[in-house]
């Protein structure tokens, strides 16, 4: 039978030195009363101190919430994580070298607690090679002190492959919504499933004590074992939250579309104005076909699901997060990772499994730098820290990859007259490159394995052809010297049959997307079929 206590009586329970493992993407499934309970200890008694910290995804709202509160020197030994940035003082201190930071792919950390749970030596995957985090690169790490091996290189079978060691958790930091008196968890309006049950796994089979806030408790007995995603034989200890403890998401209390509860018109879902974002979207949106399944990053990447639902084609594709909604559309940055009348709710790391095996036609994630080579980067910029979440496993699986961002950043103004792109104000910052800063993605790795490469921009796209950056499309009243080239740090190889970008997307009404999406989808640049 699990014990209800307190979030203070459950920080009590967390030892210096301990490996706490925490559930959560943005703040759904995450345990928010006891994250505040420990920082609250630690500020008061310097104890506990020299945490190991793993987590698989973003665990905060981007402000003072989630691993905001760890971001104290002395707290953190270790980060283990996917992302940084939804936590700034986590993402400080690491920029300080306040703690060694390794960041992995976000599904391999996910896929990680099951191995530790089975007593396995690890996880075993191609996810990250030709990346920053192969040992032959950067190998995970993120700052000075961050000097151990924490991945390897193994051949099998003749071929490459990284393998990611296991290691004991000693507490799991879960939610869910209801507990009944012996611990069993339900997640009925949690709008994300997460890696609740293999972290909960892990932990006890470590060893290790886990603890679950929930929004109620039942009394034993009464609840659905249907809808039990976490029984009781592994929940240790229980923690009532406060209701401002238990948002959905980042910054959603409780949106009952997002865990089922009811459906909402998509008409509901604002329509985009006529921007440099949503040129890009559409140009994107221009890549799917009928059938398809997909996954949108953050950013302008989710305006792709919006522009599909303006144009009616919403329900001619299937729509996916990588936390686990299948279907619906994808919600903005505010509710990043959950979905508008989801069909299903997978595992996250069952998610990331069907991905990581091949079973994405189309991904659309974001542009902040992109070199000569092809690399992309979005996970550290200078001494800032970002963290790469599921971007490295999405690149690598998707069948056609699109990365979309404006050609410049930084103050960058545009308007379109006529059916025509005008830039009024510049960037300031290039984010075409000599080289990127970190490799988030590999173009040569992209370009061995014939895989589909675009980077859409609201005045060019370019495509990865045979291995070379080479421009397609550019966007009509744009000067390809003046425009392009020039704010370039390298020369890309123009296609012999350049052409403009589409004329319809620069209109403020488009209409045709049902009618391009029709066509067959290009093989990949350079391919013999």
């Amino acid at each position: 039978m699990a014990r209800v206590i307190t979030a203070q009586e459950a920080a009590a329970l967390i030892g210096d030195g301990a490996t706490v493992g925490l559930s959560g993407f943005g703040l759904a499934c995450v345990n928010e009363e006891t994250i505040a309970a420990v920082e609250q200890r630690f500020l008061a008694d310097a104890s506990p101190r020299d945490l190991t910290v793993v987590h698989a995804s973003a665990v905060g709202n981007r402000r003072d919430k989630g691993m905001s509160h760890w971001g104290h020197p002395g707290l953190i030994k270790r980060w283990i994580g996917g992302i940084a940035i939804a936590s700034p003082a986590l993402a400080k201190l690491i920029e300080a070298d306040g703690c060694q930071a390794y960041n992995l792919p976000q599904g391999v950390i996910t896929q990680l607690y099951r191995e530790i749970a089975g007593a396995r030596p690890g996880v075993i995957t191609k996810v990250g090679l030709g990346t920053f985090v192969d040992p032959r690169v950067e190998g995970a790490r993120m700052s000075p002190s961050s000097t151990d091996d924490v991945v390897q290189v193994l051949e099998l079978a003749g071929e490459e492959w990284l393998f990611y060691p296991s290691f004991p958790i000693d507490v799991a930091l879960i939610r869910g919504t209801v507990a009944d008196e012996n611990g069993n968890l339900t997640l009925d309006h949690e709008g994300l499933k997460m890696e609740v049950l293999p972290l909960a796994q892990a932990a006890h089979n470590s060893g290790g004590v886990v603890i679950a806030q929930v929004e109620s408790v039942a009394a034993a007995g009464t609840l659905d074992p249907n809808l039990v995603k976490v029984p009781g034989v592994l929940v240790d200890y229980v923690v009532v939250s406060q209701p401002e403890n238990h948002f959905q998401t980042e910054n959603t209390h409780y949106n009952p579309s997002f865990s089922g509860q009811l459906r909402v018109p998509l008409s509901s879902v604002a329509p985009i104005a006529l921007s440099e974002r949503k040129i890009i979207a559409r140009r994107c949106a221009m890549e799917l076909r009928p059938g398809d399944v997909l996954n949108l990053g953050v950013g302008i990447p989710c305006d792709v699901g919006t522009v599909a639902a303006e144009e009616g084609f919403a329900d001619q594709v299937v729509l996916t997060t990588e936390a686990g909604a299948v279907g619906g559309v994808p919600a903005g940055l505010r509710d990043f990772g959950h979905a508008y009348n989801p069909e299903a709710l997978v595992d996250m790391h069952a998610q990331f499994d069907f991905y990581d095996g091949g079973g994405l036609d189309v991904a659309v994630l974001g542009l902040a730098q992109g070199d000569a080579h092809g690399n992309v980067n979005v996970s550290k910029f200078g001494s800032r820290v970002a963290g790469c979440g599921g971007f490295i496993n999405i690149c690598q699986s998707a069948t056609t990859l699109v990365f979309a961002g404006t050609f410049t950043a930084g103050g960058l103004e545009v308007t379109v007259e006529d059916g025509e792109l005008r830039i009024l104000t510049e960037g300031r910052a290039r984010k075409f490159l000599a080289d990127v800063e970190q490799i988030t993605f590999s173009g040569p790795y992209a370009a061995r394995r014939g895989q589909r490469v675009l980077y859409v921009t609201e005045r060019a796209v370019l495509e990865l052809v045979d291995g070379v950056m080479t421009l397609t499309e550019i966007a009509p009243g744009v000067d390809l010297q003046r425009d392009v080239l020039d704010l370039m740090d390298f020369a890309p190889a123009i296609s012999p049959d350049l052409r403009p970008m589409p004329a319809g997307i620069f209109r403020e009404t488009w209409g045709e997307l049902c009618t391009v999406t029709s066509t067959e989808r290009p093989a990949p640049a350079g391919a013999t079929l």
